[in-house]
C-alpha cells in the first residue's frame, strides 16, 4: 500500500512542478529569441554631449547624426527579425572615439555604421553625400574630413596615451593607415557603394565612395563605413538635414542599402530576401518639402516592374565588371613612356592609363586584397611610392 501524502504536500509538489515548467518554457523561449538574432549591426551617431560636431545656423551636427541613427535602427529592426541593433549612443551624451569601436568589438558586431555630417569653410557651397571606408587619404579634401572627425579625441583625457601618440592635426600621423591591412575592405566598399546608390535614387548629390584614415574605423574588427550625410554649411542642405522628413529619407536610403547588403550575405548562407522597392513617394524635394502623389496605379506598378527587370538584366550583362579589382599604381608621368623606359625598371605588362593631366601606370591586378598586398610588398622595393588602387565597376574608387 502506498503511503498517504498529506494534502498540503501534494499542493506544494504541484506548485513546484508548475513553476519548473514555466521556467523551462521561459528559458526555451529566451534561447529561441536569442538564436534568431544571428546578425548584429552597430549604429554610431557621431559626436554628442560636449562634442557638438560641426556647427550650423539652426542645428548642430550631433543632433542630425542622432536623429538619423535612431530612425535607421528602427527601420532595420522593423525589416529584419534576425538582426540585433546596438547604438553607441541613443541620447545626447559624449562617447570616446575608441569606446565606439570597443562597443562594436565587444558585441562581436557583423557591421559598423558611423553617421556624420560634413562641413567646409564659409564661401564654399559644397553639397551631397559621401561614404568612407578605412584607408589612406590621397587627396587634401579627404584628409581634411578625417582630421575634422578625428579631432574629437582632443576632448578626451589622456588621448595621447590612449591613441598611441596619434596627432589628429598632423599629416604624418596618417601614414599609419598605409600599413593597416583591412581584411574587410571588399565588404566595406561594397556596402558603401550600395549606400551611395540609394542616396542617388533619393535624389541626393553623389560625391562617391572614398577612403581616409578615421580612428573610429581603425579599431573595428568587422566591415565598417563612415557616412557623411550632407553639408551643414550649405544653407539649403542644412534645412533638409534638420527636417524630420530629410532625416527619415536618409535613414531609409541607408536602410535599403543594408537590405541589399544583408540579402547578399544571406544568399550564401540562408535564403534570399525580397528587394525593397523604392517608391516615388519616398523622394524629397527641398524646395517644397511636399510628398509627391502616391504611385499606386497599375501603370506605375508596371513601369516600376519594367525598370527593375531592366536593371536586373543590366546587372547580369555586366558580369564580372561589378567585382572589386585591386591594382598597384607604381608611378605617374606627364608624357607617355615607351615600353622599354628605364623608369619602368624592367617591369612587364604595365598598364598605362591617360589621366586629365598625366599618365598613370599600374602593375598587377587581383580581386583579392591579400594577394595584391603581397605583390605590393615586392614592388615597393623598386617603387617606394607604390600604393594600392581600388576599382569598382571599372572605375577608380576615390581616395
Amino acid at each position: 500500500m502506498c503511503p498517504i501524502v498529506p494534502k498540503t504536500k501534494k499542493v506544494t509538489r504541484i506548485y513546484i512542478i508548475y513553476i519548473f515548467i514555466l521556467l523551462s518554457l521561459f528559458s526555451w523561449s529566451w534561447n529561441t529569441q536569442a538564436a534568431e538574432k544571428s546578425f548584429t549591426v552597430v549604429i554610431d551617431a557621431g559626436h554628442g554631449g560636449k562634442d557638438l560636431g560641426a556647427k550650423g545656423t539652426i542645428i548642430n551636427e550631433k543632433a542630425i547624426n542622432l536623429g538619423i541613427a535612431l530612425k535607421l535602427g528602427k527601420l532595420i529592426t522593423q525589416n529584419h527579425q534576425d538582426v540585433q541593433v546596438v547604438y553607441t549612443r541613443s541620447s545626447d551624451k559624449f562617447v570616446e572615439l575608441d569606446e565606439r569601436a570597443n562597443i562594436a568589438n565587444r558585441c562581436k558586431a557583423d557591421l559598423f555604421i558611423s553617421i556624420h555630417t560634413n562641413a567646409v569653410a564659409k564661401g564654399n557651397n559644397a553639397h551631397g553625400t559621401e561614404t568612407y571606408t578605412l584607408g589612406l587619404a590621397r587627396t587634401d579634401e579627404n584628409l581634411e574630413v578625417a582630421k575634422r572627425e578625428n579631432s574629437v579625441i582632443l576632448l578626451e583625457e589622456d588621448y595621447q596615451q590612449r591613441y598611441e601618440g596619434f596627432d589628429p592635426n598632423s599629416t604624418e600621423s596618417y601614414i599609419i593607415f598605409e600599413f593597416i591591412q583591412n581584411k574587410h575592405m571588399e565588404q566595406s566598399i561594397g556596402f558603401a557603394s550600395e549606400i551611395q546608390k540609394y542616396f542617388t535614387v533619393a535624389q541626393r548629390e553623389d560625391r562617391g565612395v572614398r577612403q581616409a584614415g578615421f580612428l573610429v574605423l581603425r579599431k573595428t574588427s568587422m566591415p565598417s563605413v563612415l557616412i557623411e550625410v550632407g553639408f551643414i554649411t550649405n544653407r539649403s542642405e542644412e534645412r533638409y538635414l534638420a527636417s524630420e522628413r530629410g532625416q527619415q529619407q536618409l535613414a531609409r536610403s541607408i536602410s535599403q542599402a543594408f537590405d541589399t547588403y544583408k540579402r547578399a550575405l544571406d544568399n550564401r548562407q540562408i535564403a534570399t530576401l525580397a528587394k525593397p522597392a523604392v517608391s516615388e513617394n519616398d523622394l524629397y524635394t527641398p524646395a517644397t518639402e511636399e510628398k509627391l502623389p502616391p504611385a499606386g496605379s497599375e501603370e506605375d506598378i508596371l513601369r516600376r516592374k519594367k525598370e527593375r527587370l531592366a536593371a536586373e538584366k543590366q546587372r547580369q550583362n555586366t558580369g564580372k565588371e561589378n567585382e572589386i579589382v585591386y591594382k598597384i599604381q607604381i608611378l605617374t608621368s606627364k608624357e607617355k613612356l615607351p615600353a622599354n623606359s628605364r623608369l619602368l625598371k624592367g617591369y612587364k605588362n604595365v598598364e598605362c592609363v591617360k589621366g586629365r593631366n598625366f599618365y598613370k601606370y599600374y602593375y598587377g591586378k587581383s580581386t583579392r586584397f591579400n594577394e595584391i598586398n603581397q605583390l605590393r610588398k615586392r614592388v615597393i622595393k623598386d617603387f617606394k611610392d607604390a600604393y594600392i588602387v581600388v576599382f569598382k565597376n571599372g572605375k577608380e574608387v576615390k581616395q
